[in-house]
């Protein structure tokens, strides 16, 4: 069997460490034609945009009228969250703002959020996960042989965020989730950081302690109970606004928020995962869909692309630095990792997952979609 020729796009910079990207007979990718037909219609960033948005800030302001906060945001002291809560403040809502502790913050993440919590004047409240299940539940993923690695912080985030806002009676999400800077990432490269089937099977395979006090969020919960039954929505605000992420750095050092320098630097994990285990051992390099976003939305040209990704992702002693931190921090030898590194590629589909159920959601969506015209859907 011979292995697929190399190619890049010529429009955007995904290339073929996506196993699925097809390309047209300009070279042009799939991620291009799907911006283009269905993500692009969807993204205001102009006048339409703000008058979209005042509207649905206004639903926001009544529906929380008589209650203490309107609204939830997850705060992790990266740039978009950063940036959107002091727009929060700007539009006048009153955000319960949380933020979730997965035991990676950075120094600079946790005086980022301070920052940023005290000039908005919102409260915060932090939740701490309990490290040795987290530790636990990290090193499952890591032996598992998955490529997502992130989902077990990813889980928590999000999974403590719905819940904690439907025991607040709180039905609006506030994410800084953009397409400007996230419309392109290939299914083949990750699943749901939302399955919670999936997360426990790996964690019960390869993990060694029961997860009493990690809460995860189930299927019916996420697409069914909580948006249709207790009718919580997620909103984008900075999908209906121009959002630049240098324009957005430069707004919040001027409340004394710290940039860290490189995608991600608010988690120690996240850093380290993305910028070596990634392609060290499955040939992703994250910076090409975050790029080719942001060549989509117009923010660079593919030219400064190019020369970005030729930029190294670690210098030595910092990949030194951070390694060393990463195995003593999750307990294990250098041996070890280095085992890891080395052990087969599993895919996720390999394990238990819901994506069957989702097949059939979506299948029932296409019937309501035929039966009554409108695409019924919830979270973003």
């Amino acid at each position: 069997m011979t292995s697929r020729p190399y190619q890049v796009c010529t429009r955007c910079v995904m290339d073929t460490s996506d196993a699925e990207i097809v390309f047209d007979d300009q070279g042009v990718c799939n991620h291009c034609h799907h911006f283009d037909t269905r993500i692009k219609p969807r993204w205001h960033p102009n006048e339409k945009g703000r008058a979209i948005l005042e509207g649905l800030l206004e639903e926001v302001r009544q529906a929380g009228k008589n209650q203490e906060y309107d609204s939830i945001l997850g705060l992790s002291g990266g740039i978009d969250s950063s940036y959107l809560a002091l727009k929060v403040k700007e539009f006048g809502l009153r955000p319960l703002v949380m933020h979730v502790d997965a035991g990676w913050n950075s120094e600079l993440a946790v005086s980022n959020i301070e920052k940023i919590v005290k000039h908005c004047g919102f409260e915060l409240h932090t939740h701490v996960m309990d490290w040795e299940e987290m530790r636990d539940l990290q090193l499952a993923y890591l032996r598992s042989g998955v490529a997502n690695q992130d989902v077990p912080q990813d889980h928590a985030f999000f999974a403590s965020i719905y819940h904690f806002a439907m025991q607040n009676r709180i039905n609006t999400v506030l994410s800084g989730g953009n397409i400007a800077t996230e419309s392109t990432f290939p299914d083949s490269w990750h699943a749901s950081a939302m399955d919670a089937i999936n997360l426990k099977a790996i964690h019960r395979k390869f993990g060694t302690i029961p997860l009493r006090h990690f809460k995860t969020i189930s299927f019916t919960q996420y697409y069914v109970w909580y948006p249709f039954v207790k009718k919580m929505k997620v909103l984008r605000p900075l999908d209906y606004m121009p959002y630049s992420k240098e324009a957005a750095v430069e707004e919040l050092q001027r409340v004394g928020w710290r940039a860290y320098g490189r995608k991600h630097g608010e988690s120690l994990f996240t850093k380290f995962f993305q910028n070596h285990y990634l392609p060290a051992r499955f040939g992703y390099d994250k910076r090409r869909p975050h790029l080719s976003s942001m060549i989509l939305s117009g923010g660079i040209s593919r030219e400064e692309a190019v020369v970005m990704l030729e930029e190294p992702l670690y210098t030595p002693a910092e990949l030194e630095t951070d390694l060393t931190y990463f195995c003593k921090k999750v307990g294990i030898s250098r041996e070890e990792f280095n085992s890891i590194l080395a052990k087969p590629h599993r895919h996720y589909t390999e394990f238990p997952n819901w994506d069957r159920r989702y097949r059939f959601l979506k299948s029932l969506q296409q019937i309501a979609l035929r039966l009554t015209g409108k695409t019924v859907t919830a979270y973003s």
